[in-house]
């Protein structure tokens, strides 16, 4: 039996899956699971990478002692953010994508190169938080001097397991700055906006190996094994999960909620850019899809509210509210506010809407809203594809959520498949399989 480990880190925890396939059949078992978080640090929101990649070493340690062969192991993580180095320096901190330091560059990055522009170049939504404006606000701040290179997330904890730096096709089309038609990064990007040409790299695909690890990694954690690159940014590995009688609309639904359809090549003409949608590297194909705030403010609210109920009982709470009143989720306020139970009130005080009173009243406001939103870009998504979907496939956190999936099916008319698997892990794991046949 070949045992392979996926790495998954969210923006709120990580998990260590070992799995292999049985009767056809990929099986997994979850070994380690820890908590993540945005810290605080002179009026910055940052990543510890240094605890990350701590932890990541304690769950492959855990993983060995479970199952003392393992072929092959790969990480994957959100997009957008990165850390920058100056040769092998790493320059510290790394931001969060939450962070508000874009917001004094954006204006000026769009000066230079019109969004427009950017978009028929690369077909990536307007984010504050892409890579192309954090990398400006590093220039700004001085932060580029002599940097040599800048490794997302996943690519990152690799190169500290294997001291090999790749740079992964997934994760790159999130920076905003690869090329629709060569997917490589687009030379005209990096030289307008004054970024280093040596950071300026080729891209490697899912299934390229990396390395093994380096000698000292691998007598801390008890073994060695390749490592090589999934589709690196977690949406990415969620949907090549997803098995599918035909191609059709999916909700990869956790801390954002990304809604969209596989596409053979990106689709950036203006209908897309006018209603936001992206285009984001797939395995083989194009993920045509809209990054929506999804259960973020679900999780906001339980921190602020009842940080002790489970999300079975929120839903419950909110099942059982009159409550109706919606809101923009996609509203910037709600993007980190200091408090989302305030700032949903805010939002209801602007619109001359009554305010939520109970907690289920706002847990309710927020199922609500996911579902007037999944509706909207629905509707946008078969009239920019001229396309019909009869129906929507839901994986991640939010597919366990028998409420949201109601709501959703009642909002937008399509038949709900909820599929409670643990999908980025699997399609991590898949694509690690099928790399370990081509050897």
């Amino acid at each position: 039996m070949n045992y392979f480990l996926a790495i998954d880190l969210g923006a709120s925890g990580g998990r260590h899956i070992v799995g292999w396939e049985e009767n056809g059949e990929i099986r997994t078992e979850e070994i380690y699971r820890f908590p993540n978080g945005m810290d605080e640090r002179d009026g910055h929101l940052v990543w510890d990478t240094d605890r990350l990649f701590s932890e990541v070493k304690t769950g492959i340690r855990k993983s060995f002692e479970r199952f003392p062969k393992i072929e092959s192991l790969s990480i994957d993580t959100w997009g957008v953010d990165y850390v920058l180095l100056r040769g092998d320096e790493e320059v510290k901190p790394t931001y969060a994508y939450r962070d508000h330091r874009m917001d004094e560059v954006i204006d000026e990055v769009h000066a230079i190169l019109p969004f427009e522009k950017l978009y028929e170049k690369t077909g990536i939504q307007f984010q504050k938080f892409n890579t192309v404006y954090q990398l400006y606000a590093d220039k700004k701040a001085g932060r580029l001097d002599g940097a040599t290179d800048f490794l997302m997330l996943p690519e990152y904890l690799m190169y500290k397991l294997t001291g090999v730096r790749k740079k992964e096709f997934t994760n790159a089309t999130t920076t905003g700055m690869v090329n629709v038609d060569t997917l490589e990064f687009d030379p005209e990007i990096f030289s307008l906006l004054g970024y280093p040409e040596a950071m300026r790299k080729k891209l490697d695909r899912p299934g390229d190996f990396v390395g093994r690890l380096k000698p000292e990694i691998a007598a801390e954690v008890g073994g060695d094994l390749d490592v090589v690159l999934c589709a690196t940014h977690d949406t990415g590995s969620a949907v090549e999960a997803i098995d599918m009688e035909e191609n059709a609309p999916y909700i990869s639904s956790g801390t954002w909620s990304l809604l969209g359809v596989k596409t053979p090549r990106a689709v950036n003409d203006e209908k897309s850019r006018l209603t936001n949608y992206s285009n984001e590297g797939g395995v083989g194909y194009n993920r045509y899809q809209m990054n929506i705030t999804g259960m973020w403010i679900i999780q906001s609210l339980r921190r602020e509210i009842c940080p002790d109920m489970p999300y079975g009982e929120i839903a419950e709470l909110a099942k059982r509210s009159g409550y109706r009143e919606t809101f923009d989720v996609n509203d910037e306020r709600f993007s980190a506010p200091k408090s989302m139970k305030g700032a949903i009130e805010d939002a209801m005080r602007e619109a001359g809407k009554p305010l939520p009173k109970e907690p289920g009243d706002y847990y309710n406001s927020a199922y609500l809203s996911l579902g007037v939103c999944y509706d909207l870009a629905i509707r946008d998504l078969e009239a920019n594809t001229g396309r019909t979907y009869g129906g929507i496939y839901i994986v991640g956190g939010g597919a366990k959520n028998g409420y949201l999936n109601a709501i959703t099916e009642k909002y937008t008319g399509k038949k709900v498949y909820a599929l409670p698997i643990e999908a980025t892990a699997i399609g991590n794991l898949k694509v690690q399989m099928k790399a370990a046949k081509r050897k």
